[in-house]
């Protein structure tokens, strides 16, 4: 992907029941249906974090379907912010 000229960063913190229940794989298996690269974690505080890298619309509909899986009855809460990409994922996978 050369000059992926308006590629955005999304950095999304999911709370709720959001570790202990797969939260971090399904939404690696969600990933592989989008163009996006990135990460998703678990932080010490309970909250699971998200940063994703792709087309603004490809996040939007990436971040609406996780919303919209069976993850989302854990979802209390997602904090979103936007940034510039930073190009500096290959891949889309879980952090440890």
């Amino acid at each position: 992907m050369s000059s992926d000229h308006g590629r955005k960063q999304l950095h999304a913190f999911f709370s709720g029941r959001v570790q202990g229940v797969g939260f971090r794989y399904t939404v690696c298996e969600l990933a592989s249906s989008f163009a996006v690269t990135g990460f998703v974690k678990n932080l010490w505080d309970g909250d699971v974090e998200l940063v994703a890298e792709g087309a603004h619309q490809e996040l939007v509909d990436f971040l609406n379907r996780i919303r919209t899986s069976r993850l989302g009855r854990g979802i209390v809460q997602v904090r979103v912010g936007w940034n510039e990409a930073s190009d500096r994922f290959k891949q889309f996978g879980i952090e440890f």
